[in-house]
């Protein structure tokens, strides 16, 4: 007769870094259950698997306090084993096994059905679109693709993950469907780069052709498009975007810099005047379409001139959306070569003047959505309010609509026709038309 108890194992994933790292900690944990195996994400569980990301310093720094916190409980007895995965690892895993020995083992960013083996489970490869979403039940991510072949200086990803890999249409449609009857009612379209999808699959950029196929998805009502890149943008996207309502009047084109020196020095391949055109053509073809975009300042070479030529563009052009992050410099990409010779103070400096300046313009584009009614879905309650969001907010990084729960009573996940009665800088204050 055995004394000692057979005590299960509680897998606990934590995500950290960008919306694909999402998607791959919900894929895991899909397939973990599937398996029998009982797993969390961010609660406790004595084995732990950190989904690292290792796209700037930031992230990196975020990424290795973190597993040297797990690593502390796995000394205090509280966690018996932690496995690290993602970008960080699949990047620097020589230097973390001798930097912190004591993680169990490393993962790449592939290596998905090893890290299955480890944790005791097996690799299921006719579980398409099966994972366990931990985004708000209304909406997921919907990565098309993995990876990416385009050569920006700056960026550390194809390291990471690799050349661009897109996910046949159909596979996508069957994991939409399945979202759908979880109650998923908006998907967020991800990828490196959208506007390279099919290329590799179907010899043509075939996102117009994919969008055509998702709207008939019973039950998703927003498609929503992330991270496009300009370069050989596929204006077909357009047409679909304003036939079909259900693909979201909203993009997500990280821009990154204007000057011309710049963008050359990045090999975005654009230059301004192509930039701007093709924003302009946006604007024609959807002229209510929002456009976030992000920049980088600080990049080796950027002169005062170059900020101020970014700085006035930005006026100029009125993004309804924008971030602005300072240049990190990352060893292994092409621009590592160059001199990273703009102080930090003074990409900071640069950084909040961007931002400062996108303020007022959200500020005075959000006074001309007074007294308008748009149709919000609602995230979630925190505090005294209901929190949601216009078909041109993405959740985490955009505006949003705050209706007061004191007075007003709307569903979570449910759509709601809001009229906006006033404006801050970054959110809309609301009144549900129908409340219960």
């Amino acid at each position: 007769m055995r004394t000692k108890s057979l005590k299960k194992n509680k897998i606990n994933v934590v995500t950290l870094g960008c919306s694909k790292n999402v998607y791959d900690s919900e894929v895991l944990m899909g397939q973990l259950q599937a398996s029998g195996k009982e797993v969390v994400h961010e609660e406790e569980g004595n084995i732990v698997v950190i989904n690292t990301c290792g796209f700037i310093n930031n992230a990196k720094e975020e990424s290795v306090n973190t597993i040297l916190e797990y690593v502390q409980k796995k000394e205090e007895g509280v966690v018996d084993k932690v496995f690290v995965s993602g970008c960080l690892s699949e990047r620097y895993k020589p230097d973390l096994e001798k930097e912190i020995p004591d993680v169990d083992q490393y993962f790449g960013t592939s290596d998905l059905p090893i890290l299955l083996k480890a944790l005791g489970a097996d690799y299921r490869h006719e579980l398409v679109g099966e994972r366990l979403t931990t985004t708000p039940k209304n909406y997921a991510y919907l990565k098309i693709a993995e990876g990416c072949d385009r050569p920006c200086s700056f960026c550390a990803i194809p390291l990471m993950r690799g050349k661009h890999k897109s996910t046949p249409i159909e596979d996508l449609v069957k994991e939409a469907e399945k979202l759908a009857e979880k109650g998923v009612k908006e998907l967020i379209l991800i990828a490196q780069d959208l506007t390279y999808y099919g290329l590799d699959l179907y010899k043509k950029r075939r996102l117009a052709d994919l969008l055509k196929s998702l709207v008939q998805v019973e039950g998703i009502e927003w498609i929503r498009l992330h991270y496009a890149f300009p370069t050989g943008f596929p204006m077909d996207v357009l047409e679909v975007m304003k036939q079909e309502p259900k693909v979201c009047n909203y993009i997500d084109i990280p821009l990154q810099h204007i000057a011309d020196p710049i963008l050359k020095s990045m090999r975005r391949g654009t230059t301004k005047e192509k930039t701007t055109k093709l924003l302009q053509d946006f604007r024609a073809a959807v002229p209510e379409m929002a456009i976030r975009t992000t920049l980088i300042v600080g990049y080796p070479g950027e002169t005062e001139a170059d900020f101020q030529t970014l700085k006035e563009w930005v006026k100029a052009m009125r993004f309804e959306r924008l971030g602005c992050f300072t240049y990190s410099h990352e060893e292994n990409t092409h621009a590592y070569s160059l001199e990273d010779d703009v102080p930090e103070a003074v990409k900071q400096q640069r950084a909040a003047e961007i931002m400062d300046l996108q303020s007022q313009i959200s500020w005075e584009l959000n006074q001309e959505k007074i007294g308008k009614t748009f149709k919000c879905i609602i995230d979630r309650k925190e505090g005294t309010h209901f929190v949601g969001r216009t078909e041109f907010d993405s959740p985490d990084v955009d505006n949003e609509v705050l209706i007061d729960a004191t007075k007003h009573y709307v569903r979570v996940g449910e759509y709601v026709e809001v009229k906006i009665e006033e404006a801050a800088d970054f959110d809309l204050y609301g009144v549900p038309l129908t409340s219960e």
